[in-house]
């Protein structure tokens, strides 16, 4: 058997092919954002430890996930695995693949640590929450990182009715961190058709209340918290200042200008949506990066005779 048909050959053949680089080039790299740095190792070693910034892209599904991933074949890459070999072996792959500048490091994840280089540590899943989240993990657009953003997020929604209840459960399914619910409002049996949130034995229950309750059984990661009076210009800017985005599930006009002008105030996204038998809109304003807020649209709200209810 010759020696480019064994395991070693091929491992060899891979290593002559691909340019190394030694720790103290890759750490030049990182601090001048030269390259995009590539960890090729499995999940459970990502999530021990990895250099500073880098991207996740098992070796397993480098082929699968390599074009959403790295979508510049031109751009500079530096891929590492725990000793060299793996990080090798896929540089070869990416060649193959048609990309052109592919470095990596000698040594690997080991050697850097060895040598004192700085190491990030993601946050730590239970084995509860990596079943939970396993299928944003493996998605490309989410993965890990993005979980960590989703879990991190605070999130108030203002309204727990039609638009609020759908928005609410997916929220809350997704592992969105801390959620806000504003609804002073009870359950009554003609909601249950549309408002899935609520259920025949919350009947009579506020909404606020009835949501956060289903949340917590649906997902018990997230932080709720329930406020079961009508938001007033007295209370908006205590409550939406402890949360990232604003979401509007209201069913009046009054209380989208209100949320508007407080999001506004505070600088942070205004998402609303609204709908009428079958016809539905939603939008996201966001003065702050620069777009216009729901008033520059609609100046003014329309008479109460000219609203549908």
């Amino acid at each position: 058997m010759s020696e480019q048909t064994t395991g070693r050959g091929l491992l060899r053949q891979a290593k002559s092919a691909a340019t190394g680089l030694d720790a103290e080039d890759v750490s030049k790299i990182i601090d001048n954002e030269q390259a995009l740095v590539v960890d090729v190792r499995e999940g459970e070693e990502f999530r021990a430890g990895h250099l500073p910034g880098a991207i996740h892209l098992p070796r397993g599904f480098l082929e699968m996930q390599v074009d959403e991933k790295l979508p510049d074949r031109d751009g500079p890459v530096v891929l590492y695995c725990g000793s060299g070999n793996r990080s090798a072996l896929a540089a070869r792959t990416m060649q193959e693949l048609g990309y052109t500048d592919v470095r990596h490091l000698l040594g690997g994840f080991s050697g850097w640590r060895d040598k004192g280089f700085p190491v990030a540590v993601p946050r730590q899943w239970s084995p509860e929450q990596l079943d939970r989240y396993s299928r944003h993990f493996v998605l490309p657009e989410v993965g890990e990182a993005g979980q960590q953003k989703i879990s991190d997020a605070r999130v108030l929604v203002v309204g727990a009715g039609g638009l609020g209840s759908p928005a609410l459960y997916y929220l809350g399914a997704a592992g969105v961190g801390s959620i806000g619910i504003v609804d002073f409002d009870a359950v009554e049996r003609n909601n249950l058709q549309r408002q899935i949130i609520h259920s025949t034995s919350s009947l009579g229950i506020n909404k606020a209340a009835s949501a956060e309750a289903t949340i917590k059984a649906l997902n018990p990661d997230v932080q709720v918290t329930a406020w079961t009076d009508r938001i007033t210009e007295e209370n908006a800017a205590g409550i939406v200042e402890g949360f990232d985005v604003l979401i509007d599930a209201s069913d009046n006009f009054a209380t989208r200008y209100l949320l508007n002008e407080t999001a506004f105030k505070q600088e942070k996204p205004y998402i609303y949506g609204s709908i009428f038998r079958f016809e539905g809109y939603a939008s996201v304003f966001w003065p702050a990066k620069g777009g216009p807020c729901y008033r520059c649209l609609h100046p003014e709200a329309p008479p109460p005779e000219l609203a549908p209810t």
